[in-house]
């Protein structure tokens, strides 16, 4: 990142940590986090300019809820299977609004998670459509104002 982009990412992601206390980060200087709710759905604001509203599950408590205590050697391809099957629900409540609102969906999938992410770009310049695409999030899923 170069020296201007990183300045105007420090300064916007102070801004909007005084504007939504609620932010943290888990690295320095990386992207900003929200739950949003207690569900377990997450807002995320990335210095790219995109905004995601996504839910996940990590792969450790799927095998646990599958092998019911056994130790079984579960593949990953199947217990990435059924942390799809596992989110859909929570998932199938906001996918037709977060789509119709200009969001792309998207499935991330490491050895720690599956999550399903919806995706949409931000114009950090104009921190006030930010805010106002944040706030509506937040209202959206998180039932906060």
């Amino acid at each position: 990142m170069t020296e201007p982009v990183a300045s105007t990412w420090a300064q916007l992601r102070a801004d909007l940590m005084r504007s939504f206390p609620q932010f943290y980060e888990l690295e320095s200087n990386g992207p900003l986090l929200m739950d949003l709710g207690g569900d377990g759905w997450l807002l995320e604001v990335r210095q790219d300019g995109r905004v995601l509203c996504q839910y996940g599950v990590a792969m450790d408590d799927v095998m646990a809820l599958m092998s019911e205590g056994t130790p079984e050697d579960l593949g990953t391809d199947e217990v990435a299977k059924q942390a799809k099957y596992f989110l859909q629900p929570a998932v199938a409540k906001y996918r037709t609004l977060l789509l119709q609102s200009g969001f792309v969906e998207e499935t991330e999938m490491t050895d720690e998670f599956v999550a399903v992410t919806f995706a949409r770009d931000a114009d950090l310049q104009n921190r006030a459509k930010l805010e106002d695409l944040l706030r509506w999030c937040r209202r959206q899923i998180g039932n906060a104002s």
